[in-house]
């Protein structure tokens, strides 16, 4: 039995819990009502740039905004996740069976894809895995939704407004429905994961319906998908790159481009067999002098243009080397070494700005000028100046 001063205290706590109610309400309703409003300025933007009133109206109507897809939009992840982590996921065991079974079923229609593109048949399902994990996830939110939410409400408006109106291009073309698009919460699109403009630019009639269809056509996947590469720059005929074996003295702050014959004159050795001959290539080391290093050649660039991050172009790499029964990574990665969180990150950048290796501004996140810091302030301690942060690094640092 509640005493009197139960009863009051209750009674306040509800009082505070139906004004929180209805402040959350009358901000959700101001919010839906400004959503609306954006909306239809920008139906009169399209229709400036040609799309017909049909496609707006059946479009357009059903199209609402999306609150989900605003916190996906501003959530970082608080730990920057290391590279052999994303390959275990990647470069799976079920990934590379799954691909081996996927090349089986669609054989003839990848090898058509790799005569007209000149892009291995390998490569072409490696991507569809890595990108939606053979058409198993690729999304289940309205694109118009998404670049709609976006464009009202999220970090890169104009971006996502410029998607908008290339995702309403696209459905008034009648490659697809707007019904029918959808994909990730960020707009990514179908079994290749394509943004909308990226679909127009690249995208391909691989079964000669009339139609580009990235959803249900693993024919026009495919042809989409060797299209996109061989106007990246893809060399037929050429590897990838490979595994390499760095010498002990070997000059980690090197930039820049050189031919195998170069690299070779430096003590650069293959793992296995001999080096590919390129003659503008990359020495990459993603985990630093402790983990695997791989020369790269133009094919590897092509595969940064779809994505530009080198764990997602490694992971390509070598699912299609998985796929067609080619030798894995041999050297092993630093799995002792803790992750930096982005904090950690930020941090480091603020340290490394206080001791004169200017990395601009400390935004949490690894890029190639706080790598060439850190590779500065590696060289004044006397360490191997790799640009691989470390916490015994992040350590160091604010010692000095």
């Amino acid at each position: 039995m509640l005493t009197a001063g139960a009863v009051q205290a209750e009674g306040g706590l509800m009082s505070e819990v139906d004004g929180r109610t209805a402040k959350d309400a009358a901000a959700g309703e101001q919010q839906r009502a400004g959503f609306e409003q954006w909306l239809a300025g920008f139906r009169r933007h399209a229709a400036a740039q040609g799309v017909s009133e049909q496609t707006l109206t059946r479009a357009l109507d059903g199209v609402r905004y999306r609150a989900k897809i605003i916190e996906h939009d501003r959530h970082q992840p608080e730990f920057v996740r290391p590279i052999w982590q994303y390959l275990d996921t990647a470069v799976s065991s079920a990934r590379v069976t799954t691909g081996r079974e996927k090349l089986a079923a669609h054989g003839d229609t990848a090898r058509e894809m790799e005569r007209r593109y000149g892009v291995p048949a390998e490569i072409i399902v490696a991507i569809w895995g890595i990108e939606s994990n053979y058409g198993s996830h690729f999304g289940s939110y309205s694109t118009l939704d998404a670049f709609a939410t976006l464009a009202f409400d999220g970090r890169r408006r104009d971006f996502a407004r410029q998607e908008l109106l290339a995702a309403l291009k696209i459905v008034d073309a009648g490659d697809i429905s707007a019904d029918d698009m959808v994909g990730s919460w960020a707009g990514a699109m179908g079994h290749t994961q394509f943004i909308p403009s990226s679909f127009m630019a690249y995208a391909v009639d691989g079964d000669g319906d009339g139609r580009r269809d990235i959803w249900d056509s693993i024919p026009d996947v495919m042809a989409s998908t060797a299209n996109y590469l061989k106007r990246a720059s893809w060399q037929p005929g050429k590897p990838w790159g490979a595994e390499v074996r760095l010498p002990d003295d070997f000059d980690y702050a090197q930039t820049g481009r050189r031919s195998t014959a170069e690299w070779r004159r430096q003590g650069v050795r293959a793992i296995n067999d001999t080096l590919p001959e390129f003659s503008s290539a990359e020495v990459i080391v993603p985990a630093g002098a402790q983990g695997p290093a791989f020369l790269t050649g133009p094919n590897f660039r092509s595969i940064l243009r779809y994505n530009n991050a080198t764990s997602y172009a490694l992971a390509v790499a070598k699912l299609g080397d998985a796929i067609a029964e080619r030798e894995g990574i041999v050297q092993s990665w630093p799995r002792e070494q803790a992750p930096l969180t982005r904090d950690d990150v930020f941090r480091l950048q603020q340290l490394l700005n206080r001791l004169g290796h200017d990395v601009g501004g400390a935004d949490g996140i690894m890029g190639p000028n706080t790598r060439k810091g850190l590779r500065a302030f590696q060289r004044d301690q006397g360490l191997t100046a790799d640009g691989f942060a470390t916490q015994a690094l992040l350590a160091r640092l604010e010692n000095a």
